[in-house]
Parts: C-alpha cells; structure tokens; sequence
C-alpha cells in the first residue's frame, strides 16, 4: 500500500473553474492578471498527486465534494494522470470551506467525521475562554476505515497571527484525536493506524501543541527522516521553511515496518523555496504557477 498526505492550498470551484494555490495575501496573488495562472497551478497540483503514484491520498483544504469530484474528472483522470474511484469531502468547520478530503483507489469500508464533536462529547477539558460545547476540530478529523488499515485525517488550527495564542486550540485538537483513537481502539499500540495532514505545528515551540500524539502515543515517522531534511512547507511572505505535515503511525505499525520514511515531493514548489535544489515541473514559476506551498507526503507500507 502507497500513502500520501498533501496539503493543495485553497482549492476551490467556482463554476467551471478552479482556484489556484494562492491565499491572496500578497500583491502577485491579487489582480486581474492571478486568476490566469489558476489552470496553471491545478495542472501542477494534479502532476505531483500523480509523482506520487499513491493508492489513497489523504488531502488538505480542498472547498468541499463537488471541488474534489471536478479535480479528479478534469485535471487528473481526463488528463491521464490517476483516476480514484473513491472521493470523500465531507463538510468541517472551516469558516472558508476549506476541508480534509480523501482519494482512493481502495475501497474505503467505512466512513467517518468528527466535525460535530465539542469537548463536551469526550471528556476533555477546554482551554479557558472557549466554551466545552464549541467543536473540537477546525475543519475535521476524518476517520476512514480499510480492510488493513484506519485513517485519522486532520487540519489543525493555523498559527498565525500568533503562535502561543493558538498554541490551546491545536493542543485541545492533538487532545482530541487520542481521545478518538482511543474511544476506537481497545489497546490502540497494538493496531494499524495512521494520523495523515496538516497538524500546522510551527517553527518554534518550546512544548509542541501535538505533543499528545508525539510523546509516546504515536510514532512520528518523518522524524526518521534527516533533521535538515524534514521540512515541507515554505512561508513566501517571510521565507521561512517549517514542517507542518505529517505522518504519525501507531506504535505497531512502526515496529512493523521499521525501515519506512515518508518522501517528500518537492516538484510543484515555486523556485522561491530556495532550500530545494532538486528538479522541478516544467511550468512551475519563481511565485506561480506553482502545486502548492506545501510538497507531499509519500509513504509505502508493502504487503499491508
């Protein structure tokens, strides 16, 4: 089995045409001449799904099913890049529409979001100034069952403007998915799972907000990578590289396959992200077009 995670920055239909992987907070995003770069960008997005060559692709800020169903049937099966017969973009809690979504060439056997769910519903304790009955997760946390494997896909809080105070919300949402991986699974070490997306962790903290799913629960197999190696994601507006994906296996899928270390796949980054030095896709620009500010994840687990 061939896994990824990728983060594909604000994909959005509108109508018949999709947004680009741009967030419009800087000058060469805005105007009229950004959106003619938006196709450009989509072909990008849908050329390292295909580098990628996965069986299930756990995906992050995509706007909702019809956006998903409208990438696949025009950027990459009638392109000839991949077809997946099974998409999932269930709605979250992202005030944009923004949410985690799957494509698979495997049946899934069961399907499940956990957007409804506050505090209240699993026990844990807010932090101090939000309410125990506001939902948990800001866009999902995306449980999706197959016949060897379970999946757990996120998009945690951003930390922006402000890391420290965003750092109770990510730390609640880390909370709330062991709580869910434990509510799921009698003895959780014992079974195969994974926690794919984007848990948004930034550059520097002295007590990472997902130190409840790395410090014992769960097996951060990025970290199995090089440090100088791990990051995947590069800020434009201040040119910093941070490592916001992840894959978090249980601890016996690690034991299990302890040689696998996620690839990353940095092919549709813009050339701005000058820390890459590797081969790029053919239009990819200085800023745009580019696939995303975020490069994939790509995991294998043979004979799973």
């Amino acid at each position: 089995m061939r896994l990824a995670s990728f983060n594909v920055q604000n994909m959005r239909l509108r109508a018949d045409h999709l947004d680009g992987a741009r967030d419009r907070d800087m000058p060469e995003d805005l105007g009229p001449a950004a959106p003619l770069l938006d196709d450009y960008d989509r072909a990008l997005t849908a050329a390292v799904i295909g580098e990628t060559n996965a069986d299930i692709i756990a995906l992050q800020e995509v706007f909702d099913q019809p956006t998903l169903d409208h990438f696949h049937d025009t950027c990459l099966r009638d392109a000839g890049i991949a077809s997946y017969p099974y998409r999932i973009c269930l709605p979250g809690n992202d005030g944009r529409g923004l949410d985690v979504a799957l494509l698979s060439r495997i049946a899934p056997q069961a399907i499940q979001s956990h957007a409804h769910l506050t505090p209240a519903h699993l026990g844990l304790d807010a932090p101090e100034g939000l309410s125990p009955h506001t939902p948990l997760f800001r866009r999902d946390c995306l449980e999706i069952t197959f016949p060897a494997l379970t999946l757990f896909i996120c998009h945690f809080k951003a930390p922006y403007p402000d890391a420290a105070a965003t750092w109770p919300v990510r730390n609640l949402e880390a909370r709330a998915v062991c709580a869910l991986i434990k509510r799921r699974f009698e003895t959780p070490a014992k079974e195969n799972w994974l926690i794919l997306g984007d848990l948004n962790q930034p550059r520097h903290e002295d007590l990472p907000a997902t130190a409840p799913l790395t410090s014992g629960f769960a097996v951060d197999l990025v970290a199995r990578l090089p440090a100088g190696s791990r990051w995947s994601y590069h800020d434009t507006m201040d040119d910093f590289y941070a490592r916001p994906d992840a894959i978090l296996a249980s601890p016996a899928l690690a034991r299990r396959f302890p040689k696998a270390r996620p690839e990353l796949i940095r092919s549709g980054l813009p050339y701005e992200a000058r820390l890459y030095h590797g081969p790029r896709l053919d239009t990819v620009g200085t800023h745009r077009p580019h696939a995303s500010d975020h490069a994939a994840l790509v995991l294998d687990l043979p004979g799973l």
